[in-house]
């Protein structure tokens, strides 16, 4: 999803490297069903395969709550972070969120396809950009019977103790068109010491739709922090 991104943080002079979270891109699909916690587990093996005892961390929605927890259990590894739509959901909202989505049903006609380009089209209100949409739903596919493991676990966990407990340089990044932007406002009305920036407009493929405005207030928060 940051594919817009990596050239334009690469001429700002930003290694920018991108996990796979276990389960989606090229990485295998681990059992059983993993946690946040579980997907957070990754990135301590990535540092030390690249032999990198610290680094900056973004992550955008359910990757938000995946880097928020590695760097409650990891602070001496996560030289800044930033949370991209943080899900700071209430429990009254996990409760009515934790049943869905589940298993992808593949059906003969092929109607599971078109299945999932709907849902991809409900879930993004006001959605401009094609090719962003395209390549999710194919990330999707790719993923298999088990692309809603990333979204059950965010939706199971209470990120407010590890958000809370965050002492390194933060920054709440979010756009005003993002389906979870009053839960952006919510973490930074929790949290305002940490930095807030917001761009105008977009839907949750902001970094497709705005690669410009993104990156340039990514950059600005990572050379200042």
């Amino acid at each position: 999803m940051f594919r817009e991104a990596y050239p334009l943080l690469a001429a700002a002079g930003i290694k920018a490297i991108g996990v796979d979270t276990p389960g989606f891109g090229s990485s295998a699909v681990p059992e059983p069903r993993p946690s946040v916690r579980d997907y957070a587990s990754a990135f301590g093996p990535v540092l030390d395969h690249l032999g990198l005892e610290k680094a900056h961390f973004l992550g955008h929605h359910t990757g938000a709550a995946n880097v928020t927890e590695f760097a409650h259990l990891h602070p001496n590894r996560v030289s800044s972070l930033i949370l991209n739509g943080p899900p700071v959901f209430s429990a009254e909202e996990r409760d009515g969120r934790v049943g869905a989505p589940g298993p992808m049903k593949i059906q003969p006609d092929g109607s599971h396809f078109k299945t999932r380009w709907n849902a991809r089209v409900a879930a993004t209100v006001g959605w401009t950009d094609i090719d962003a949409m395209h390549h999710n739903v194919m990330q999707t596919l790719w993923s298999g019977e088990t692309f809603w493991y990333g979204h059950k676990a965010a939706f199971e966990y209470d990120i407010t103790d590890a958000f809370m407990g965050l002492k390194m340089p933060t920054l709440i990044l979010t756009n005003t068109g993002d389906d979870i932007y009053h839960l952006s406002c919510r973490a930074r009305d929790m949290r305002p010491d940490m930095a807030f920036t917001e761009l105008v407009g977009g839907t949750h493929d902001i970094v497709d739709e705005q690669p410009e405005a993104w990156v340039e207030a990514v950059v600005a928060f990572i050379k200042g922090a």
